[in-house]
């Protein structure tokens, strides 16, 4: 039976009804699949595609002898990331590198490579258990291997380095405005805690050429940092300590930076490590805290989903979380410190200055 057609008022409200249902299958359809690009991008950067492109196009054939991939798999693959508008492929059928792929380039002021790798490779398999950490609370690391914190990558040179070089991409991001909206002009000392290879403290001794830094971490960061802190001119300003914060850290600093620390760990380690802050601060000092501050409810804005993507990043990771600015000021609190003023919001994070309870 032919149904009788509806009124023109009719059918437009159910066309557009049918259209916003097609959008929302197509919105989550996209976001279920969405793995493929991490992956795709992880591969591209671990081949170092990018770098093989920057002198120029090649023919997936020729990139395909360099890489010793197979060449129609690998074709595949560059079609896949021009979707992505990261290579474009040229009428020829060449592929070049397009604006936003030099930043898989290993020697690119804004690289993200080392993060791209550290996600699809060393980090991917921990995702694949996110039920298991939303059911116990426990980070899917642990759940696999019975051991928490960073102890996986202490004894993995090819990992720590990865590691390190991901939290330098993420850190260089914003390390430029962070050096900028803190003031560093009534400091004479800077001890950057868990800093890594020290991208965020080689950025503001270079900024600040009146400031001494102590670039703290385990013993896996040293060389990294060693090598960092002597390409950016500023080795001669800048001690490398090495050492845990769950133990104790280096005393006497103006200012002490947690850049990205206080989201990998459980409020009690957090009140470990902040409490270790205090006992080193003297009179006068401050602490800035450098962290994702969670909102009371979260939108669908990016800003809201990068927060949102770290939360659950780190409950698979380790078992830490983002918090809220009220949360944040308890655990200050809780170790003798309190919020003095926040700084305006650099990308997605927030410099957070605190200073001993009177």
């Amino acid at each position: 039976m032919i149904m009788p057609a509806a009124t023109s008022g009719t059918a437009n409200r159910t066309n557009a009804s049918i259209s916003a249902a097609d959008a929302a299958v197509g919105r989550l359809l996209e976001q279920i699949g969405a793995s493929w690009m991490t992956q795709a991008i992880s591969v591209a950067a671990e081949l170092r595609l990018a770098d093989l492109l920057a002198t120029g196009p090649r023919a997936a054939e020729a990139l395909g002898r360099e890489t010793q991939c197979d060449p129609a798999a690998l074709h595949r693959l560059l079609r896949a990331l021009t979707s992505l508008e990261l290579f474009v492929e040229q009428d020829d059928g060449a592929f070049a590198l397009a604006p936003a792929g030099t930043l898989l380039c290993a020697d690119s002021p804004q690289s993200v490579r080392s993060w791209a790798i550290w996600c699809g490779k060393y980090h991917w398999p921990v995702w694949a258990n996110l039920l298991g950490s939303v059911r116990s609370g426990i980070s899917a690391r642990e759940l696999a291997t019975g051991r928490r914190g960073y102890a996986h990558i202490e004894g993995d040179q090819e990992g720590a380095a990865i590691f390190n070089g991901a939290m330098v991409a993420i850190t260089r991001l914003i390390a430029d405005e962070l050096a900028r909206v803190v003031d560093f002009s009534t400091a004479r000392s800077v001890v950057d805690v868990g800093g890594g290879h020290g991208e965020l403290l080689t950025v503001i001794l270079s900024a600040h050429p009146h400031l001494r830094g102590t670039l703290f971490d385990l013993p896996h960061a040293m060389s990294g940092a060693a090598a960092l802190a002597g390409q950016a001119g500023v080795s001669d300003r800048c001690e490398l300590a090495s050492g845990s914060f769950f133990e104790a850290i280096p005393a006497g600093a103006d200012i002490y930076l947690l850049k990205s620390i206080l989201h990998n760990w459980d409020d009690t380690q957090c009140g470990v490590i902040l409490q270790h802050c205090r006992r080193a601060m003297p009179d006068g000092a401050r602490l800035i805290v450098v962290e994702r501050v969670m909102p009371r409810r979260l939108s669908a804005s990016a800003v809201d989903r990068a927060v949102a993507r770290s939360d659950l990043n780190m409950l698979v990771g380790l078992a830490g979380r983002e918090r809220t600015m009220d949360e944040l000021a308890s655990l200050l609190a809780n170790a003798g410190l309190r919020v003095a003023r926040t700084g305006a919001a650099v990308r997605e994070f927030t410099a957070i200055e605190a200073m001993p309870l009177r």
